[in-house]
């Protein structure tokens, strides 16, 4: 799903010379790791340093932690949304599923990047419509083949997975699991 206005917002961020872009998409990338890693208060000088740039590119980019911490978050929610695109060929509800996981691995590590947001920022209302708006045809295809149960609206199966993702487990293995036994809990009971 392409959304005018994120991709408006990705876009006016991104410089438009090829070896600037490139140097705005390590920074970002590295800001993710590093976000992932050490919080949001990771150290500038290391997201640099991984990205392959000095620290002078990294503040043309970004000139405060916050717009690189905004750019991090803007292409996580890209990446989830633009992923409910290319599930047309699963079943329904595989299709769902594949959609909620990307999602949980996304909000494991959005909450060390909404630290740096503030949570009733217009850009995060936007990310946030423009992510339930991803996931709700696949939600409401699973319901009308039937195998997803009626009366579960998207904003219900993320934040189900959502908190399942926000514990912390000792392995991803156990995570897993675990997500995969609250995306069970959606699925149509037949009474025996």
């Amino acid at each position: 799903m392409t959304d005018p206005t994120l991709s408006a917002l990705l876009e006016a961020r991104r410089p438009t010379r090829a070896d600037a872009r490139r140097n705005f998409d390590a920074l970002v990338e590295a800001g993710r790791e590093a976000f992932a890693e050490h919080g949001v208060e990771a150290s500038l000088e290391d997201i640099a340093r991984r990205a392959g740039v000095g620290i002078g590119t990294l503040y043309r980019n970004f000139p405060t932690r916050d717009a690189l911490v905004e750019a991090v978050y803007l292409d996580e929610v890209a990446g989830v949304a633009s992923f409910a695109d290319e599930l047309d060929d699963l079943p329904p509800f595989d299709a769902l599923a594949a959609w909620l996981r990307r999602f949980a691995d996304y909000a494991s590590r959005k909450r060390v990047l909404i630290e740096g947001l503030n949570r009733d920022s217009e850009l995060l209302q936007t990310c946030r419509n423009l992510m339930y708006e991803s996931g709700e045809p696949l939600l409401r295809r699973a319901q009308e083949t039937g195998v997803v149960r009626t009366g579960i609206g998207i904003d219900d199966a993320v934040r189900l997975v959502a908190g399942v993702a926000g514990v912390s487990f000792p392995t991803p293995g156990q995570r897993e699991r675990v997500v995969d036994m609250a995306l069970d809990g959606l699925r149509t009971r037949s009474d025996s």
